[in-house]
């Protein structure tokens, strides 16, 4: 299998890389025209580009069975970053995908997508423009699914953490390392059951172990 992820470079993003590379599948790295990523991956190549560069994208998306969007804002004094990056820019890779013929697409979102009055919106609306974002997405067009992580954690000792995997707008607080998240979106790849879902996602070392395609088969 090969894919993309995009914002690879991302704290979440070249998580996602490792574990891909781990299981043996070919992946596409694309960043950001500055962003600084491991050379150390096998079985990777690296495009740098804008998303508003639709040819650019285009070509680096091609001969590719899905796509992985860890693009997300980050804080700025840029207030439009989210609308910009969130949704936007999730647009415009869905419409490469539609050019270049890509139906599966994983998305990682955020916990709470949609709801107003948060405090993340005080970060130009946030999650109002995430919840446009998974919008965007949500059509007959892909074979999507959409991983709904809480607070993102940067801890690598996951042993003791268990998944609370549940259905959309369900979980509206908790954290989750960021590993985990990447393993759920390696995990949804080849899960057919996992397909046009908004999956939400939390850890706790006091939840118990269910494995992915269990969780799947309850939601």
């Amino acid at each position: 299998m090969r894919i993309a992820i995009t914002g690879a470079s991302g704290k979440t993003g070249y998580r996602i890389t490792e574990e891909a590379v781990k299981r043996g599948i070919k992946v596409k790295q694309i960043v950001r025209e500055k962003s600084k990523v491991n050379d150390n991956f096998k079985n990777t190549e690296t495009f740098r580009l804008s998303l508003d560069n639709k040819d650019a994208l285009d070509e680096a998306l091609e001969n590719v069975e899905a796509l992985i969007i860890a693009t997300g804002a980050r804080a700025s004094v840029d207030l439009t970053g989210p609308a910009k990056v969130d949704a936007l820019g999730v647009y415009r890779q869905l419409q490469s995908c539609k050019r270049v013929g890509i139906k599966r697409v994983i998305l990682v979102s955020s916990l709470c997508s949609g709801k107003l009055f948060h405090p993340l919106n005080l970060f130009g609306l946030i999650l109002i423009w995430k919840k446009i974002g998974e919008n965007f997405l949500k059509n007959q067009s892909f074979d999507w699914t959409i991983i709904r992580p809480g607070g993102l954690k940067e801890i690598e000792e996951i042993e003791s953490e268990n998944i609370d995997y549940t259905k959309e707008d369900t979980q509206f607080k908790g954290s989750i390392p960021r590993r985990l998240v990447a393993k759920c979106c390696i995990d949804s790849l080849n899960n057919k059951q996992s397909i046009n879902k908004i999956i939400e996602v939390t850890s706790s070392s006091e939840n118990k172990k269910v494995s992915f395609k269990k969780a799947m088969q309850s939601i």
